[in-house]
Parts: structure tokens; C-alpha cells; sequence
């Protein structure tokens, strides 16, 4: 099948989404990005040349291509070995050091977090196994406006309910029509916000990470700063999750590669905390 964009205007697309949001386009995936320009066109009635124009100028434009070309792949409790090793090692490692501080919340960020089902994941096992006086604070943060909105509602179809236990679906949801919306209680939890990782959150005194099967798609000098962007967020002894095909592997990073008996992660560790 011929090329729907020239070389030229391959490279200047890709180009433009990479330095706005560090996802790289490589030749193998092009298909992909000519699809979603193509739809953009399409609802612009606009030609390759003046669409690009278009985004020269428009901020809010940007916001829409970077929308369209992310993949929102997500389920509830996705990876189940990641939430046993949150459970039974993340959450107790991290209840010794608060008893030792005194503090008494939990700080997670949802890096990533598509239409929510992995920060609420978080909220309701917290929910479940914390200390009834321990406060969490979940920030969860989407380069997709669309997703982010979804996430907000809370509302999920009865097809995207799989992988919730049934105690937690009795617990935490109310049935609507064809469909569950997260209550209440769990939705405040959470705090959707806009953000673009190639930029500094303003997040600090993480406890936790979250950022799975995001910086696969980033090539090597945008997976670097990202992650050390993370480290900057993050307490001196802290946490940090990447999906099972992403690796920190030949980075220059202090992060500690931690084998759990559940999951792999890593571990931020700075000093005597």
C-alpha cells in the first residue's frame, strides 16, 4: 500500500511529535501515525500541509494529534503481579518508613493513567489494606484529554469490568444501566491532571510511580529524561513501576532493580531513610 504522507512531510510530522512529547515514530510504525494524521485531516477538511500549518499555530491542535496518536491499552488490576508486589511488598516496606516518620499518607502518581482503571486499581486496594487513618494521594496524568475526561466520569462499560475481584465490584462500584461507576469515596481519591512527561509535573514526595508501557514508546535519550525526572519526584526511599517489556537496563540511573517474589521493580534509596 503507497504511502499516504511524502518523505518530507513523514519526517516533519514525526519530528514535531517528538520534540512535543518525546514518542518516537519509527519508519516500522509509520502506518500507524498515517492513519491517525489521515482522520485529522479528514475532520479538519484540511490538506497534509496546511493541517501542519495549523499545528504550527495551535496549541490546543497539538494537544488533539498528540491525543490521537497515543494507544489508551488498559484494564483494571492490568498485571496482576504488579498489584501482589504493591500488596505484599511495596505497602509494607513503605508502612515501616512512615512509622518511623510519622506520616501517615501514601503518594502515588499514575504516570500514564489512560481512562483511569490503574490509579483506581490503586485506590482500592489501598482502600482495602491500609490502616483506616492513613491518607492517599493518587494523581493520575494523561497526555490524552479524552482519556483523562473518561477517568474523571468514572463510568466503565460491563465489557471493561474484567480482572476486578467480585468483592471489590460490591465494594467500590454502583451498577448503572449497561455499566459501573467507581464510587464516590474512591473516585476522591484520585486527581486527573493533564500532563505531557517531556515536562516537569511539580510533583515531589513520591512514594510511588507508576508508569507502565509509556517509555516504550520514547526512544533513548527521551526514556532518560523521563526517568530522571522521575527521581526528582520521588522520597529518598521510594518506588517505581514500569511494565514487564520496559527496562531501565544500560541507563545511567540510581534506581535499585528489586526482584520481589511476585514482580520486578525499582527502588529509589537515598541515605538512611
Amino acid at each position: 500500500m503507497a504511502s499516504f504522507l511524502s518523505e518530507e512531510d513523514f519526517e516533519k510530522y514525526r519530528a514535531l511529535i517528538y520534540d512535543e512529547s518525546g514518542i518516537h515514530f519509527s519508519s516500522a510504525n509509520r502506518s500507524i501515525l498515517e492513519s491517525r494524521i489521515r482522520e485529522l485531516l479528514r475532520k479538519n477538511s484540511l490538506g497534509v500541509a496546511e493541517y501542519f500549518a495549523l499545528l504550527k499555530k495551535s496549541n490546543d491542535e497539538v494537544k488533539r494529534l498528540l491525543d490521537s496518536v497515543t494507544t489508551n491499552l488498559t484494564r483494571f488490576f492490568r498485571n496482576t503481579s504488579h498489584f501482589q508486589t504493591f500488596e505484599y511488598f511495596v505497602i509494607p516496606e513503605l508502612l515501616k518508613l512512615k512509622q518511623k516518620s510519622g506520616d501517615k499518607a501514601i503518594r502515588l502518581w499514575s504516570a500514564g493513567c489512560s481512562t483511569g482503571e490503574e490509579p483506581y486499581s490503586f485506590a482500592m486496594l489501598m482502600k482495602d489494606v491500609l490502616p483506616p487513618d492513613f491518607k492517599v494521594e493518587i494523581v493520575a496524568s494523561d497526555i490524552s484529554l479524552k482519556s483523562l475526561l473518561a477517568g474523571k466520569e468514572g463510568y466503565y462499560p460491563e465489557i471493561r469490568m474484567n480482572g476486578v475481584p467480585e468483592e471489590y465490584l460490591a465494594r467500590y462500584f454502583e451498577k448503572k444501566s449497561d455499566g459501573y461507576v467507581v464510587k464516590e469515596e474512591i473516585r476522591n481519591m484520585v486527581r486527573f491532571d493533564y500532563h505531557n512527561l517531556k515536562s516537569d509535573s511539580g510533583l515531589r514526595n513520591l512514594d510511588v510511580v507508576v508508569c507502565r508501557n509509556v517509555i516504550i514508546y520514547f526512544d533513548e535519550a527521551a526514556q532518560q529524561a523521563v526517568i530522571n525526572r522521575f527521581w526528582d519526584t520521588m522520597n529518598p526511599t521510594s518506588f517505581l513501576f514500569i511494565g514487564h517489556s520496559e527496562s531501565l537496563f544500560g541507563m545511567k540511573t540510581q534506581f535499585e532493580f528489586v526482584k520481589t517474589d511476585w514482580a520486578c521493580i525499582y527502588r529509589k534509596h537515598v541515605g538512611s531513610a
